[in-house]
């Protein structure tokens, strides 16, 4: 009989529900880990009598705990770290001490790139990068370039606008414009965040979110849009750097129209504010604008390709998601989580080499990832773009 690869999944918090009941129900050979078992026994419940899931206590810093957790993974298993980006490096190390392989929806840190040389040799893929925002963006995108250089309209010097731009919003809109899922102290930093991006043919960077915001209309709707992080060495990896003419790439943040106005007094107080005022600020906005337990959000994530020809004709490519949910099964819970499920599938398959990735890239992969995202409920649409 052919062995069948336990799955450790480590963290059950508000974004893991769905990808758990998924990978539950779908696959099994799994066993959920967490400080606590509350919310993990509920999810078992969620997936059902017949689900094959097992739920276990972990404690990542009591020296017992983790040894006990160590003991139970056997190698060529996979580990699943839903927990803070911290935290992802303890768990890559003990994948590489028992030979699992390692799965994170988080950007890939100088820290986890500089244990691929270890992976490689220890023949073990440690994978991130496959949530939401990084994640179904990377797909989306691919996708895209794919569908564009199809349409013979890249390498030909024609001018080249990309965006991909992503936010968790509410799903009915407050005079805040937002609520929050968790503390908002990570938001509220972010918007220090300097930002670089492609506009005009140029590199420009932007030192404050609130600087630089722009409308963006998708089907129908107007969303208020700005950079974020460093989009530049993204050229490279959405194989655009070949474009001569590329007149714009931006990935950035979506958020609802109104929300320059509405965040101006959280602006100004960020802008001044220390370590102390900033948390001191993050609680008052827990305290009025934290989600209800049944309050719906929504997830919007929108990639556009467009590309101008000498003769003033266009070809223009968009994949989008709109998401909304609430409980367990939050629109962001389940963009991020079903999506690693999605890659824990793949390890599981034997899809993923050994080493660190970033993301994937090949576009069948890209495809049958996306096709089991719908499967698993999600809606996407595709403009100029086969599925």
């Amino acid at each position: 009989m052919t062995h069948k690869t336990s799955i450790h999944w480590v963290g059950a918090g508000l974004a893991s529900g769905p990808g758990i009941v998924s990978i539950a129900k779908s696959y099994g050979n799994l066993t959920v880990w967490d400080m606590t078992s509350d919310r993990a026994e509920m999810l078992k419940k969620q997936a059902g009598q017949d689900a094959d899931m097992q739920v276990k206590l972990l404690d990542l810093g009591d020296d017992a705990s983790v040894a006990g957790f160590k003991a139970a993974i056997a190698k060529g298993d996979i580990v699943v770290s839903m927990l803070p980006a911290a935290l992802h490096i303890q768990m890559a190390e003990i994948a590489l001490e028992t030979g699992a392989h390692l799965v994170t929806s988080s950007y890939v840190s100088p820290e986890m790139q500089a244990l691929d040389n270890r992976a490689k040799e220890a023949g073990i893929a440690l994978v991130n990068e496959v949530g939401l925002d990084p994640g179904i963006d990377h797909l989306f995108t691919h996708l895209l370039v794919d569908a564009a250089q199809k349409a013979s309209v890249l390498g030909c010097g024609n001018a080249i606008d990309f965006v991909s731009y992503c936010g968790g919003i509410p799903a009915v809109k407050n005079d805040f414009t937002y609520k929050f899922a968790w503390t908002p102290y990570g938001v509220l930093t972010a918007l220090k965040n300097q930002a670089r991006f492609i506009e005009n043919g140029a590199e420009k960077t932007v030192t404050k979110a609130w600087e630089d915001v722009s409308e963006l209309a998708i089907h129908g709707e107007t969303f208020e849009v700005y950079a974020n992080r460093n989009s530049v060495p993204y050229v490279k990896e959405y194989g655009l750097d070949g474009e001569t003419n590329l007149q714009k790439f931006v990935r950035g943040t979506i958020r609802l129209e109104g929300w320059k106005t509405a965040w101006k007094d959280i602006f100004n107080e960020v802008d001044t504010a220390d370590t102390s005022a900033l948390k001191e600020l993050s609680a008052k906005l827990w305290k009025d604008y934290a989600y209800g337990e049944k309050e719906e959000d929504r997830v919007v994530l929108y990639v556009a390709l467009t590309a101008q020809k000498s003769d003033g004709s266009v070809w223009e490519g968009s994949l989008t998601l709109d998401e909304k949910g609430s409980g367990w099964k939050t629109a962001m819970a389940a963009t991020v989580s079903l999506t690693v499920a999605e890659a824990v599938l793949a390890v599981a398959g034997g899809d993923m080499a050994a080493g660190v990735h970033a993301a994937i890239t090949d576009v069948a992969k890209c495809r049958k990832w996306l096709n089991g995202l719908i499967g698993n409920g999600l809606s996407i649409k595709a403009e100029n773009v086969s599925l």
